[in-house]
């Protein structure tokens, strides 16, 4: 099937002004040297001698025996050929009149005909430059006479190498996509019963899930022509343009339907209606309006096309937007799970040269909350550090280091610590790393410590989970809470001082109690009530008293118990320290070996 492209150069109202400004301009170029021309008077040698003695002649050019000149009234010019000039060179002078001499063939005529000529190339010019622009931009942009033309780039069938083998993980989002595919490729086998082809599929994921991987892959499944465009790419500054540039994309996919119109980051389009006072704002709802109209507007027993939008933003959309004959379908993209985290880098692993002993199982239990985009940036740092290193192939360490590097930041290798900056660092990690091994059932494996910095860090506690998590208890999170404060409780133990490297421990256990609650109903006193506290809040005074007494409470108790722990334990404490202070980053083998503590690895994977 040949491709079309809808958006290139065609004639039109537009162009044609173009043409027409261009030839009248020319025309009055030609006009302008026409009169110059009908102004010049030949007369014979003896009028020229009658008015040059008669003191009428103001000024001459010779070219040869060619004299041009004017009069002295400053409006006719004259043409003569003199057989003799060196006659009248006495009388020219006599007469005062002004005497140019030039060489032949440059006569006046030729200039100013040169300079009439100039605006006309100027115009050809301007024509073929508007004309290559239009051209090379697909008549759509750079071009005031197309601009509302749609900015959507068109895939046919045979250019989308997509289907939903190409995506890994997301599971559930395939099986209801799969629903649309079977729609577009067999609509009679639901007609035939009274169903209706859905109208849209509003995908709904954070950046980096695969939204727009997934809209392609329908695509592909369906073999149909694919549509793709952004929401900003509607807005312009001119009002109608936005309605204008729907409109023209629903006729190209009504044209080719069945079709499919993907409009990426469909928030800067379709936020909710009513929140500005004109301006662009009017133009954003000139052009929601528009598509509101195109999606509920066209008949589905003519022309099948789906629109499919991807947004991070679900709650700015405008209602109108998401009822029932428009967007019929709400599909989730989640993070992936363990399962799709190993799937994801299975793919992205293809064609990269991976040592034997890289587990990816392991990789993707160590990389909880990464979305498909980083963990395709999480193997392209691996390869590259190794490249960095002439590797034969991309090790574990390689993988380590790109972790730590996108999680963290790169390693700091200009940052010097002082022999005591380095043991308070030691101890703070090893409180970390210790109350986590001291509590078994409700924390995750430890996996790594270190003290050398990373970005804004100059200690790192690594724990990798045991399985993926859909919920997590209260003895979990107070777990959690007791390793942010462990780093701090060794610190104030050993050392009896306080320094500032606990802040971003503080800031996560803050965090977790306060979620604790206000929105678990974890607090003995609050009970189950979720208590806002984002924009106006809905509780009293002593409500907001009564939740920072119960935070410090859960803090206060979860510190006591830390120090008890680290008191109790705290020659392995030192040990682990010790050791730390000497070794800069020890693994968990190694730190279950130093302290005789039972591993936890023989229990992953079970």
């Amino acid at each position: 099937m040949k491709k079309i492209k809808f958006n290139q150069f065609k004639g039109g109202p537009g162009n044609f002004f173009l043409v027409a400004l261009f030839v009248g301009l020319a025309l009055m170029a030609v006009l302008k040297l026409a009169d110059f021309s009908h102004k010049i008077e030949s007369i014979s040698y003896s009028m020229f001698l009658k008015r040059l003695e008669s003191n009428q002649v103001k000024a001459v050019i010779v070219t040869g025996n060619d004299v041009k000149g004017i009069y002295r009234d400053g409006k006719t010019r004259f043409e003569v050929t003199v057989p003799q000039i060196p006659k009248i060179w006495d009388l020219l002078k006599e007469h005062n009149v002004e005497t140019n001499v030039v060489s032949s063939g440059s006569g006046d005529f030729g200039i100013w005909q040169f300079i009439y000529l100039i605006p006309f190339f100027m115009l050809l010019g301007a024509a073929w430059y508007f004309f290559r622009q239009s051209r090379s931009n697909g008549g759509n942009s750079g071009n005031i006479f197309t601009m509302s033309k749609s900015k959507a780039k068109m895939f046919m069938p045979s250019q989308i190498k997509v289907n939903f083998n190409s995506v890994a993980g997301a599971t559930e989002a395939k099986e209801e996509l799969a629903d649309i595919v079977d729609f577009l490729k067999n609509p009679e086998k639901y007609k035939r019963l009274g169903a209706r082809l859905p109208r849209g599929v509003l995908l709904v994921g954070e950046p980096g899930n695969g939204k727009t991987l997934l809209a392609k892959a329908v695509a592909g499944e369906a073999n149909c022509p694919f549509f793709s465009v952004s929401g900003s790419d509607f807005i312009e500054v001119f009002v109608g343009v936005g309605a204008a540039r729907v409109r023209d994309l629903f006729v190209q996919a009504r044209r080719h339907s069945p079709s499919i119109v993907f409009i990426d980051e469909i928030d800067a389009v379709g936020k909710q209606r009513g929140n500005g006072l004109g301006g662009g704002n009017d133009e954003r709802e000139q052009t929601l309006n528009q598509l509101l109209t195109e999606m509920d507007g066209f008949e589905t027993a003519d022309a099948s096309v789906i629109v499919i939008g991807a947004t991070n933003r679900p709650d700015v959309l405008d209602k109108a937007l998401l009822r029932p004959g428009r967007f019929d379908r709400r599909v989730d993209v989640p993070y992936p799970d363990v399962t799709s985290r190993e799937e994801i880098l299975k793919v992205h692993a293809q064609g990269v040269k991976i040592d034997t002993a890289v587990d990816l199982k392991r990789v993707a239990r160590g990389t909880p909350g990464f979305t498909g985009a980083d963990l395709a940036n999480l193997i392209n740092e691996a390869a590259i550090i190794a490249s960095k290193t002439n590797e034969a192939h991309v090790s574990v360490h390689d993988f380590e280091e790109a972790r730590d590097k996108v999680l963290i930041g790169k390693e700091l290798k200009t940052i010097i610590l002082t022999e005591r900056e380095k043991r308070i660092t030691a101890f703070h990690e090893a409180g970390h790393a210790l109350v986590t091994l001291l509590l078994p059932g409700v924390t995750d494996p430890l996996h790594k410590v270190t003290i050398v910095p990373r970005g804004r860090a100059l200690g790192i506690t690594f724990s990798l989970p045991e399985r993926e998590k859909h919920s997590v208890s209260r003895d979990e999170m107070i777990a959690k809470i007791m390793i942010c404060l462990g780093g701090r409780a060794a610190e104030e133990l050993v050392f009896n001082e306080l320094a500032t490297g606990a802040y971003s421990d503080f800031s996560t256990a803050t965090d977790i109690v306060r979620r604790m609650v206000c929105k678990y109903g974890m607090s003995k006193k609050l009970g189950p009530l979720v208590y806002n506290e984002q924009g106006e809040n809905t509780f009293s005074e002593e409500t907001a008293r009564m939740i920072d007494d119960e935070m410090r409470a859960i803090m206060d108790e979860c510190n006591e118990q830390v120090i008890g722990l680290l008191s109790l334990h705290r020659d392995k404490l030192d040990t682990l320290a010790n050791a730390l202070f000497e070794k800069e980053t020890l693994h968990a083998g190694e730190i279950y070996t130093l302290l005789d503590i039972q591993s936890r690895e023989e229990h992953l994977f079970k």
